[in-house]
């Protein structure tokens, strides 16, 4: 069965160009009424004059996602407008590229803050809305440079993991409420790889081959706690995995065995992808004849 999005609303971040532009356009063309954000007011117009263009409905939202009040008037205003919030696709960022060693904490912490934090307060703002509804899609955006590391990306690479982390835990405690929560990791060809990838490949990676993986996970069927990985019209999953692992045991050679055993540690044959944290310490405990007893939720 084709998949609508008829009736939905969808806040779009940093969608006043590149990947949040192509988001916003390919939503509204399968019936989402958007959000276009941005912290910049006519990047911001000028993507939903778009979209009313195409016949579409949509509100230009100027406001930082390291503001919370700003965001927090973007979603009162939607909720005025359209009394529901379905959708968030965090996709706001920027880059302060360097090597670690030249790296200044305040660009550093200037790229968590707007990838982590923002994303953070973005979610926070619809969060209660999405739980009120009973019905909830909250995409981040992550990055192959945060799953796997890149030169000079310290900063970035570090925020863009935990986001992931983040997708993580809000999927366990959205689900019972019926929000789910994904991660994109994209390759695409926007200003912040501009100068880094050859002209070709900057053709082969438009943005819209891209944003087709959010019906995936913004959808009714939609999954949890997913990492679609896109770019160049290619799609495959990233997991975060845990191996069998082996028994090392007490002893001041402990560490010494460790070492020997390596090998056997780090085995991949067999891995896992835990559903939740405690995976691991129910593995731990068991090695040892214990049964970890269940956490309980707290909400």
């Amino acid at each position: 069965m084709p998949v609508s999005l008829e009736g939905r609303v969808a806040i779009v971040t940093g969608a006043g160009g590149g990947l949040g532009r192509s988001h916003a356009l390919f939503l509204a063309s399968q019936g989402a009424r958007i959000v276009v954000n941005d912290v910049a007011q006519h990047a911001a117009d000028t993507v939903a004059s778009e979209i009313a263009a195409a016949g579409h409905e949509a509100i230009a939202a100027a406001a930082s996602v390291t503001d919370e009040a700003a965001v927090e008037a973007m979603v009162a205003r939607t909720m005025e407008r359209w009394g529901r919030v379905d959708i968030l696709v965090n996709n706001a960022g920027i880059l302060r590229d360097r090597s670690f060693a030249r790296m200044s904490i305040d660009d550093f912490r200037l790229v968590v803050d707007v990838h982590l934090i923002g994303a953070a307060i973005c979610t926070k703002a619809v969060w209660e809305i999405m739980r009120d509804q009973a019905y909830g899609r909250v995409v981040m955006t992550t990055s192959s440079s945060g799953l796997y590391g890149n030169f000079g990306q310290a900063n970035y690479g570090a925020a863009k993991m935990a986001l992931v982390g983040l997708m993580q835990t809000l999927a366990i405690e959205g689900s019972r409420h019926g929000i789910r929560v994904n991660c994109l990791a994209p390759t695409a060809a926007t200003q912040m790889t501009e100068g880094v990838l050859s002209d070709e490949s900057l053709t082969a990676l438009d943005p819209a081959l891209v944003s087709p993986g959010l019906l995936a996970l913004v959808g009714e069927e939609a999954p949890t706690r997913a990492i679609l990985c896109a770019g160049a019209g290619h799609f495959a999953t990233a997991s975060v995995t845990l191996s069998q692992g082996v028994r090392i045991g007490s002893g001041a050679d402990a560490g010494e065995r460790l070492i020997r055993d390596w090998d056997r540690v780090a085995d991949r044959s067999g891995e896992i992808v835990p559903g939740y944290g405690f995976t691991q310490a129910e593995r731990e405990l068991a090695s040892v004849g214990l049964h970890a007893p269940v956490v309980a939720s707290r909400d």
